[in-house]
């Protein structure tokens, strides 16, 4: 796979402010080119370089060693959110990339401009997402961790009931005004329970702390 390119800012004095930092990481100078073409022109979108992104949109066939150590890089070194449009993923790697700091998932037959939008939006925002197919293999993912905890006589501990119904809902897809709804708290409180959670865990983001979740069995 060719080195990843980094998308150059456009210059210019347009007022930025409301905008979201966006780089972009391709595999190709045509993938580059069309990728960029999509979002040079949202007017909610800034394209920035690596270490002034407040999201990265990577783009890769798969999920190889050096995708992974990217990924990690942008999220832990450089501080920004990864969305990922990938053509194949291994279901192994599915919880390899959340816990490389990936917030969002699409896949690249389905990628237009809209949709790799509305992701970026969402990373910015601290909410993640992941298309239905892959929330299916998150469950059947979760359903194998239960069964052998159960086969070992382990049960889940150290996580508070409430912030175990809030990682099962946001495993689901559910974003947070969902989630209140759903539970009967006021939004604040389920920022509240959620940061929490991530503070004492040392966790980076949303889709990290399902990912963590996942691991130990609590959910």
């Amino acid at each position: 796979m060719p080195p990843l390119t980094p998308i150059r800012p456009r210059p210019g004095g347009t007022d930025v402010r409301e905008r979201i930092s966006v780089a972009v990481y391709a595999p190709d100078p045509i993938t580059y080119d069309g990728v960029v073409g999509g979002l040079r022109a949202r007017p909610e979108l800034m394209l920035v370089d690596e270490a002034d992104a407040v999201v990265v949109v990577v783009v890769a066939e798969t999920v190889g060693e050096e995708i992974k150590t990217a990924l990690r890089r942008l999220s832990r070194s450089v501080g920004a959110r990864p969305v990922l449009i990938v053509s194949d993923l291994k279901e192994a790697h599915l919880l390899e990339v959340v816990e490389c700091g990936v917030v969002a998932l699409l896949w690249r037959r389905e990628a237009r401009p809209d949709g790799i939008v509305r992701a970026v939006v969402a990373a910015a925002r601290g909410n993640g997402s992941l298309p239905p197919d892959l929330q299916g293999r998150l469950l059947k993912q979760v359903g194998r961790i239960q069964r052998g905890m159960t086969a070992q006589g382990l049960a889940a501990a150290g996580l508070a009931e409430r912030e175990r119904e809030v990682l099962c809902l946001i495993a689901e897809g559910l974003d947070t005004s969902e989630i209140a709804g759903k539970l009967a708290y006021s939004e604040r409180t389920v920022k509240n329970v959620l940061h929490g959670l991530m503070t004492r865990l040392h966790l980076r983001n949303r889709a990290h702390a399902v990912a963590y979740a996942l691991r130990e069995g609590y959910i």
